[in-house]
């Protein structure tokens, strides 16, 4: 027994020795293995990457060089696979979070002077006793007024996390005021009007969707069926889209029993089905959806789902045309990665993607180019040109491969501004007028109650084309004289851009939409 005690520790090394030995010649003669105790094989990436490090002849910064190697190469791949920077995640997430850390404020640059256009009712400022007209002269210890200050630079510096507080210093008439706001979560609503139009038509715009979308959506058409509501129109023009489970459940709420919404299927990703999973509040009633060549994706499904199940009217212009899901991925550095991981299909197995052949710049262009070669202007067929398909109810012949085309088409308005009038929409320089002409007469547009008496009693005075003129001339828009369409469109303008300033984006849709022919459209088809 003790021989074999002074031995044991002698056999014991020698078979781990042998077992090691068999384990790497077994090894070697099992190609391209990942196992145990195997270097990671490193992409010719990562080998060009440590070069430059090690041996370029001067200093590199790697981060910067790896962001635009991950986009030239996200290029070879479809439009909306994209890489976010670190740096830019953040603000690249707000509007699908549906609020951001600030202070709540809106504000212009005027004559390198930050001005308060809107002060949010409730918010962090209001609380502080900021005035919509204030003027912003430091922030903290930096002085901003007459600094040449920047929208990016003014936006760092009243942003910051919530809680914290930040002193501001302003000029409010002729006098100082200093205040200390404390930043919290400010809200960036998805729902930008909601109203009655008539004794049982109600009218809701979405802006996107976000992670806020539905509970806005359910909060607007409760508050209008408590008005009496029995017909909507629901505007979702210029919606690019957002998180597809608030689409979803949007069309939950129009579309009875297990209906499909959408499904999605990729070459990783098996087909996934979404469908209603509860009684809808809106599932009796006219519905009419608004669209144009601006509204994409979870926008899409939601028209693509309802015209499917001819539950809703289309009216408006070809959508975008964006058939493709995309998931987010978090990424070890900060930055993020949107990677599309299939197509998405309406119920009736329509994919609406428009062709990405060429180039990105040429792809997003593609929507501008309708303006061009005519066919915003009228009901074109190149939506068409993919398969056609048909509606799950009344069998209607409907197209994949290009947008939701709509039911009833409206043209975009052609025709012609004056340079004078096309300078003046084109810049901020109108909508700065208007701020400005506010402030002035803030006493006598406060007297208006609501929209309609603001519609039905203000007229634009003739001081005020000449004050605009004279306005416009500050950024070198010069008139020679007002046409008389000129006169029509200004005055149009004039009453939608002070009734934003008043009553923000409600005041603008209540406004608005009395002159907007798509809804005017809308409306009479609504009626019928």
């Amino acid at each position: 027994m003790k021989k074999l005690q002074v031995w044991w520790p002698f056999w014991l090394s020698v078979t781990l020795i042998l077992g090691m030995w068999a384990g790497f010649t077994l090894k070697k003669n099992i190609p391209d293995t990942q196992g145990f105790l195997q270097k990671p094989r490193r992409t010719s990436i990562q080998e060009v990457m440590d070069l430059l490090q090690k041996r370029y002849v001067d200093s590199v910064q790697a981060d910067s060089l790896t962001d635009e190697a991950i986009q030239a190469m996200l290029q070879k791949l479809d439009p909306h696979t994209v890489y976010i920077p670190a740096v830019f995640t953040e603000e690249a997430n707000e509007d699908l979070k549906g609020n951001f850390e600030g202070i709540g404020v809106e504000f212009f640059i005027i004559e390198d002077t930050v001005n308060a256009v809107n002060v949010l009712a409730g918010g962090p400022s209001e609380k502080a006793g900021l005035q919509t007209g204030d003027k912003f002269i430091k922030v903290g210890d930096s002085t901003v007024a007459g600094n040449r200050i920047s929208n990016e630079r003014i936006r760092k510096l009243l942003r910051g996390e919530s809680g914290t507080a930040v002193t501001v210093e302003l000029l409010r008439g002729s006098q100082k005021v200093t205040a200390t706001i404390t930043r919290g979560t400010i809200p960036k609503p998805a729902v930008d009007a909601a109203y009655m139009m008539d004794a049982e038509t109600g009218f809701i715009h979405l802006n996107k969707f976000s992670k806020t979308t539905y509970e806005e959506f359910m909060q607007a058409l409760e508050d209008l069926q408590k008005k009496g509501l029995k017909k909507l129109i629901l505007d979702l023009r210029g919606n690019g889209g957002g998180i597809l489970d608030e689409a979803v459940d949007i069309a939950d709420e129009f579309l009875s029993d297990d209906k499909l919404v959408l499904y999605t299927e990729g070459l990783h990703a098996k087909r996934l089905e979404y469908r209603c999973k509860r009684p809808g509040l809106f599932e009796q009633g006219e519905l009419v959806l608004l669209i144009d060549e601006f509204s994409a994706s979870a926008t899409e499904v939601l028209a693509g789902a309802l015209q499917d199940w001819d539950r809703a009217q289309i009216v408006g212009r070809r959508s975008f045309g964006k058939g493709l899901v995309q998931e987010p991925f978090e990424l070890s550095n900060g930055a993020q990665l949107r990677l599309t991981v299939s197509r998405y299909y309406t119920p009736a197995g329509r994919n609406i993607q428009k062709p990405f052949t060429g180039s990105r710049s040429a792809y997003s262009d593609e929507v501008f180019e309708r303006f061009h070669n005519g066919s915003g202007a009228k009901n074109d067929s190149a939506f068409s040109t993919g398969p056609a398909f048909k509606t799950l109810v009344k069998k209607r012949t409907v197209y994949g491969g290009g947008g939701i085309s709509p039911d009833l088409f409206v043209p975009f308005d052609t025709s012609r501004l004056s340079p004078s009038l096309a300078s003046l929409f084109s810049t901020q320089t109108f909508s700065k007028f208007i701020y400005a002409y506010y402030i002035k007469q803030q006493t006598y547009f406060k007297s208006f109650k609501n929209t309609d008496a603001f519609v039905s009693n203000f007229r634009v005075p003739a001081q005020a084309w000449e004050e605009l003129k004279a306005y416009s001339q500050k950024d070198s828009i010069q008139f020679a004289g007002f046409t008389a369409a000129d006169q029509e469109t200004l005055e149009r303008r004039f009453k939608t851009n002070m009734a934003m300033q008043i009553w923000r984006t409600e005041g603008f849709y209540e406004v608005n939409n009395r002159f907007d022919p798509t809804v005017q459209k809308a409306l009479a088809l609504i009626k019928k």
